[in-house]
């Protein structure tokens, strides 16, 4: 990742302690782009703030960070790093499983913070880099499945083999000049309006 200023959303309900960070993060020359008080506000202003990376304490009133955290990240794919001044192996645990990428004890230094959301950075990139290639992985099984079935309704009714049936897609979406799934979609809705 290139050392580029980040747009930050503290997630801190304690004022010393969010001013604290806010400084590092300015002395790191990144933005801090919102406070949240509080988890519910956290989620929200994640939401209406799209800040590149979130700090988020663990206890904090109305929603602890954790789940502020699963929250945010069914709705967007960005960094979090987790402050806590507790170092539970079941904290770590449930940070990990909600899909935060760094986990921080207070107090935070600059020396700690500055690697942490980089890294963090980094990872998310990493991470939705994976996940589109999952998307794209279960896109083109959905595709084959629908060719398949569309083969072995052309194989039955047509008297074709496999091959041949193959070969019959192949030429209709040429034809058509449309994708081989959309060709195989269609021959899937006339098979539905077959009677049985």
């Amino acid at each position: 990742m290139e050392n580029r200023p980040l747009n930050v959303l503290i997630a801190e309900d304690e004022d010393l302690q969010a001013y604290g960070i806010k400084t590092l993060l300015t002395n790191l020359k990144h933005h801090v782009v919102g406070v949240a008080r509080d988890g519910e506000e956290a989620v929200s202003l994640a939401k209406d703030l799209s800040p590149d990376l979130i700090l988020m304490d663990i206890k904090m009133p109305k929603l602890d960070g954790i789940e502020a955290a699963r929250k945010i990240l069914k709705e967007r794919s960005i960094p979090i790093i987790i402050l806590t001044a507790y170092g539970d192996e079941d904290l770590v645990d449930r940070a990990t499983r909600a899909g935060v990428v760094g986990y921080l004890m207070k107090p935070v230094e600059e020396k700690d913070l500055g690697p942490a959301i980089r890294l963090a950075y980094h990872l998310r990139g990493e991470i939705r880099g994976l996940q589109e290639q999952v998307s794209d992985l279960r896109k083109a099984l959905r595709d084959r499945k629908t060719i398949e079935r569309a083969k072995g309704f052309l194989m039955d009714h047509l008297q074709l083999k496999e091959e041949e049936a193959m070969r019959f897609l192949q030429k209709e979406s040429r034809r058509q000049n449309r994708k081989l799934v959309e060709v195989a979609e269609a021959f899937l809705m006339i098979r539905e309006m077959i009677p049985k």
